[in-house]
């Protein structure tokens, strides 16, 4: 439980965790200057020059100085293999050294989320917490934001091979989509990114840096979360750790949790909020009882199908000797060529098949080749990246803690591919993926498939790759969950059940996953989140 050091600094409200979430609210709760707010930050500055050049993200995604670097605990469905959940562990937080890519999900997301209960979550009334948050750079769709801080924008390069792919899909029956976050998410067409001339344009850039010319602001940096401070079932404060010390603040309205969806959780059990079971294996006294915390764990898991491409037109060749040379000068006097590539170029969305309300299959592809995914080491021939992922899965894994210690990873598991549906969507994507490159828009360019290969042709064998070989795309959602289910965790005001003063607002409120990738949608969240509590302070 803790108690509350009398003589602790004393905010409106804390905020923990200045990642896509929290630099959100730091900016919109401190447009009231006489609301006082404290943000913890367990990273450092942002300051590493390779967060900024969008091409950086391939180191940032496993930089210790710059990433929490989890990993999943081995499980037989995915052969046994920890697989790496890279977390942002820096101001910005993963939208600092994420891929980039901006994607808003489909309607049917929110309006399954509001179906659930969750009232003002449907489609209608997010849409304008996205439009807020945005200042899209490409047209005046009415669906589209203008003027908000996070910079989107289409990205500035196009690939020769990947223009091919998108004609090869059409032939295969999947359309063009120029703008797939209308509204409209299904077919082909290259990713949008949250870049601004030609840099990344994390939240610490969209949000925090207006917000730290306030007065009202207080950060502060490599300051570790440790437990929320409750006094019965209220949450006063927070204990922290920085600089070796031992460290307290307290909210005299409410304490805010924006850590994501692997800290969040582990943050609500080291304070004594979860399942007796879990805590009590661990020696934490029990101050509320709430079986859903860590549970409903959800990502998508993603496959990496290859092929050799004919012709040197492919970024396995052209980031090396002098190819890159002259990339690095045009990067550097014009903010353009393949340094401001994102994560992922170009986008599918497809259905795997007709009776499916929306696509069920995100696809992202590069036109590059990985001779080892991990540390990002390309093939030496040019070659060609299609990787599918299940958009909206049925699997549902665990994150909790395996030890009292704050500083002590979680045990996540994801269990991936463990239910039916999962398994033949994946299968489906693959096979879609090998139609639409046997098209002839790819003939002159679709050399020999690497991955999985032509010996893998039936339903058994292309799941057995799946499992050996597949990944999460790193969007963790859904252990704080939304609803009013006894495995709920927040109401639809995101406070948590039975406890005071406390809310979590990051993606782990997420009830089921969004079909694409997740900081744009956890920026709405906190977007909408800022309004509920400014409101919530009038009536109160």
């Amino acid at each position: 439980m803790g108690i509350m050091n009398q003589h602790a600094d004393i905010y409106d409200y804390i905020i923990v965790g200045a990642g896509s979430a929290g630099c959100t609210l730091a900016y919109r709760l401190t447009e009231d200057p006489k609301v006082k707010v404290l943000l913890l930050e367990a990273g450092g500055k942002d300051s590493n020059m390779w967060i900024h050049i969008p091409v950086g993200y391939i180191k940032t995604l496993d930089m210790p100085s710059l990433n929490w670097r989890f990993e999943t605990e081995p499980e037989a469905g995915t052969n046994n293999r920890a697989i790496p959940i890279p977390r942002g562990k820096v101001l910005g937080g993963s939208s600092s050294i994420n891929g980039m890519v901006y994607v808003r999900g489909q309607p049917l997301d929110y309006d399954t989320w509001s179906q659930l209960g969750n009232r003002g979550w449907s489609y209608e009334s997010v849409l304008p917490y996205f439009k807020k948050a945005e200042n899209y750079e490409s047209s005046d769709n009415p669906a589209r934001g203008k003027g908000g801080p996070l910079n989107t924008s289409e990205g500035t390069e196009r690939a020769e091979v990947l223009d091919a792919i998108i004609d090869a899909a059409e032939q295969s029956g999947y359309p063009k989509n120029l703008d797939y976050n209308s509204g409209d998410q299904e077919g082909f067409g290259y990713f949008q990114v949250t870049q601004k001339n030609g840099r990344r344009w994390s939240t610490a850039k969209a949000y925090l840096e207006p917000a730290m010319g306030r007065s009202n602001l207080h950060l502060e940096i490599k300051a570790q979360t440790t437990k929320v401070i409750l006094e019965g079932k209220r949450a006063v404060g927070v204990a922290y750790r920085q600089g070796g010390r031992e460290k307290q603040a307290r909210a005299g309205r409410e304490v805010l949790l924006a850590a994501g969806a692997v800290q969040s959780p582990q943050l609500l059990e080291l304070s004594g909020i979860g399942d007796p079971a879990v805590l009590g294996a661990h020696g934490i006294e029990v101050v509320h009882a709430l079986a859903g915390v860590g549970a409903n764990y959800q990502d998508h898991y993603i496959v990496r199908q290859t092929w050799k491409v004919k012709q040197p037109i492919t970024l396995n060749e052209q980031t090396r000797g002098f190819f890159i040379a002259k990339e690095v000068l045009k990067y550097a006097f014009t903010r353009k060529g393949i340094m401001t590539f994102p994560g992922g170029i170009l986008s599918g969305y497809v259905r795997t098949r007709p009776e499916v309300a929306g696509p069920d299959v995100q696809y992202t592809i590069v036109h590059a080749s990985f001779k080892d995914v991990k540390k990002r080491v390309f093939d030496t021939h040019p070659g060609m990246t299609i990787a599918p992922c299940q958009l909206r899965p049925d699997s549902r894994g665990t994150i909790h803690i395996k030890s009292s210690d704050p500083q002590a990873a979680p045990a996540i598991r994801g269990n991936f591919l463990a239910e039916e549906n999962d398994q033949r969507t994946i299968v489906a994507g693959m096979k879609i993926a090998r139609t639409i490159v046997g098209a002839p828009a790819l003939a002159a360019y679709a050399g020999d498939e690497i991955d999985p290969g032509r010996d893998v042709n039936t339903d058994d064998e292309f799941l057995a790759f799946a499992r050996a070989y597949g990944n999460t795309v790193y969007h963790p959602v859904g252990t704080c969950k939304m609803g009013s289910d006894p495995m709920a965790v927040v109401d639809d005001r995101l406070k948590v059940h039975g406890i005071e003063g406390l809310r979590v607002i990051d993606a782990s409120v997420m009830p089921t996953l969004v079909s694409g990738n997740t900081n744009a949608p956890t920026i709405m969240i906190a977007e909408k989140a800022a309004d509920m509590l400014k409101q919530d302070a009038k009536v109160g």
